[in-house]
């Protein structure tokens, strides 16, 4: 008699048994990745392929539905130490430094594919050259652009790491690189580790410092944009009318 199968949401079959070897070759992940092409695969079947192996009396794919519900998706693999993955019942040393290591190189992919787009038009823009690495950050961190006059990066600069308020952000530490090399114009972008990127009431008061500083100095502040992890997955505060005077 056939081997009992469910399916899951995701489409892959579980049988009974806990190896790949007993699924019909048009189901394994691996086979539908050469037949069908990567986009073809859900997230757990693409994990499936990196980690290789399940466990006893778990197979492969079940493994990774478990990872992507427990750690909350990609996103929250992403953000998850190597030796804490390492520590998870079965993964181990190797597994998480696979897994890591297929993670960081789709960011450091979608980090080329950005670096292309670096004349600045809108908050998207910025968005869309540091998204991918500051929404998992742990901390809050405040980076700096600096534009020429066609508003084109010309560099961006990592200034505090931590709880940014007014009285540990000095405005003269984030024009001192502008300033050097003769920039225009300046954008500020810093992230909320909590995922969502509502301005609080210090980061209204920081940006109204860092644009009275930029009139004064005669280096203007396009923008200075809040990054999340959810919807919206940014702020503006421009946009919002908060901290610049029209």
């Amino acid at each position: 008699m056939p081997r009992s199968r469910k399916v899951a949401e995701d489409g892959i079959a579980s049988p009974a048994s806990s190896t790949l070897k007993d699924l019909d070759p048009a189901e394994r992940p691996r086979e539908r990745l050469i037949q069908r092409g990567p986009q073809a695969l859900s997230n757990a079947e693409l994990l499936a392929i990196i980690l290789r192996t399940g466990v006893a009396g778990l197979m492969v794919t079940d493994l990774a539905r478990e990872l992507l519900v427990e750690y909350g998706g990609i996103g929250g693999l992403a953000r998850t130490a190597a030796p804490e993955l390492a520590h998870r019942h079965g993964l181990g040393p190797a597994k998480a430094a696979q897994l890591q290591a297929a993670l960081e190189l789709g960011r450091r992919f979608m980090l080329e594919e950005t670096a292309v787009r670096d004349k600045i038009s809108s908050p998207e823009d910025l968005v869309r050259m540091v998204q991918l690495e500051m929404s998992v950050l742990e901390q809050e961190q405040l980076r700096v652009f600096l534009l020429d006059t066609k508003n084109r990066v010309t560099a961006i600069r990592t200034l505090y790491t931590g709880s940014l308020n007014q009285s540990t952000v000095r405005v003269a530490e984030i024009f001192k690189s502008a300033i050097r090399e003769n920039c225009a114009a300046i954008a500020v972008v810093h992230n909320h580790p909590s995922g969502d990127p509502t301005p609080s009431p210090e980061d209204v008061k920081v940006t109204q410092a860092i644009v009275e500083a930029g009139k004064l100095l005669d280096v203007d502040v396009l923008d200075h944009v809040i990054v999340g992890r959810g919807r919206p997955p940014y702020v503006s505060l421009r946009e919002r009318g908060l901290g610049f005077r029209a």
